[in-house]
């Protein structure tokens, strides 16, 4: 066969290209990026096609492991919180401590919170009835009076919370995120039975503290700062690697009705709990603020809050401003606090958890 007759019969490279620059559209032939992909995703599908072929794994859900220590069954933010990390599928709950009086009557709220959530197998130890110094301002919990007929354990270990939190944090070292959303007792506690504890955690977590400049109702003090002052002070003052905290002055701005709650909270089981534990909330207030729940979202968005660094001290003189904690602004300091937030974001990154609409 002479060239001239080999150039008759062989397709030339522009006609040769034309299939390629059908799939790339008019721009002409397809680029080997493109091209590669193509070939790729042609291979997956006669893999597919053939008998015994087993795809490959998805990655698994990546999922933080968390230690919740709370006073839950004060103000009924506290069993939002717990409700929330029950729901929020990256979320690996090792366990959970009560804090304040009438510790057990807490844990079995919890408990029947984690039964709605068919979590019954999560750890609750009951922790401090009492503060370290402070006479007790929190004797009794006083939602515990709705938790009706919600199927609860009844029994728990006792005197083992401090315990159980020091061998969990160290079995786990650096993974853990211990998320605190009462008084610090249980914390200080625990930074002085193993002082190592603070600097093994991820991360420490904490709905504590005011720190913006403006007044706010109920004075310059904060509830679960000032409620064991001597506590809060420990903890600041043993601060791990990253202490992040949501004060008062910025949780205060993510609340709803009673009337939206209600209507919210109606669509899911392990919301519906928590409604009949708010009645009891209700009788004196017409609004919740997720003040809890916004430490508990910001643990898996923490770009919900902008954040800043600086230095927190805690007031130790006697009198009414007793656990106000004094708030320093430092780009080389130990803590971080939450000094804005974005309250819709907020919300729809809590109803994402129970995959119910933001409104």
């Amino acid at each position: 066969m002479s060239d001239g007759d080999f150039r008759k019969i062989a397709p030339s490279r522009k006609k040769m290209a034309r299939p390629f620059g059908a799939l790339a559209g008019r721009g002409g032939a397809i680029d080997r990026r493109h091209f590669i992909i193509a070939g790729a995703v042609g291979m997956m599908a006669l893999l597919a096609s053939c008998r015994g072929y087993v795809a490959p794994a998805a990655p698994a859900l990546r999922r933080k492991k968390v230690l919740l220590d709370t006073d839950i069954g004060s103000d009924i933010d506290d069993a939002i919180a717990l409700s929330y990390l029950l729901a929020q599928p990256r979320c690996e709950l090792l366990g959970i401590t009560t804090v304040t009086g009438e510790a057990v009557k807490r844990a079995k709220m919890a408990s029947a919170l984690c039964r709605a959530a068919g979590q019954s197998g999560v750890p609750i130890y009951p922790g401090a009835e009492l503060p370290l110094v402070a006479a007790q301002r929190q004797p009794q919990a006083p939602q515990y009076a709705a938790l009706g007929d919600w199927p609860h354990e009844a029994n728990f270990p006792r005197g083992e919370a401090i315990e159980f939190l020091r061998q969990t944090i160290r079995a786990h070292p650096g993974e853990i995120t211990l998320l605190a959303v009462g008084p610090m007792t249980n914390l200080a506690l625990l930074f002085r039975a193993d002082p190592e504890i603070p600097y093994l955690l991820k991360e420490l977590v904490m709905m504590c503290g005011k720190y913006g400049p403006e007044p706010l109702r109920g004075g310059k003090t904060e509830w679960n700062a000032s409620l064991d002052p001597e506590a809060t002070a420990i903890v600041f003052r043993n601060a791990p690697a990253l202490l992040r905290s949501y004060g008062l002055d910025v949780t205060r701005q993510v609340a709803m009705t009673r009337e939206d709650v209600t209507r919210r909270f109606a669509a899911d089981i392990r919301l519906r709990v928590v409604l009949d534990f708010a009645q009891v909330w209700f009788a004196r207030q017409n609004e919740i603020f997720f003040n809890d729940p916004l430490a508990a979202v910001s643990v898996f968005e923490p770009e919900i809050c902008g954040l800043e660094r600086g230095n927190v001290s805690v007031d130790l003189k006697d009198g009414t401003e007793k656990g106000r904690t004094l708030w320093q602004p430092d780009a080389a300091g130990r803590h971080e606090v939450a000094v804005t937030v974005d309250p819709t974001r907020f919300f729809t990154a809590f109803f994402d958890a129970f995959s119910l609409p933001a409104a």
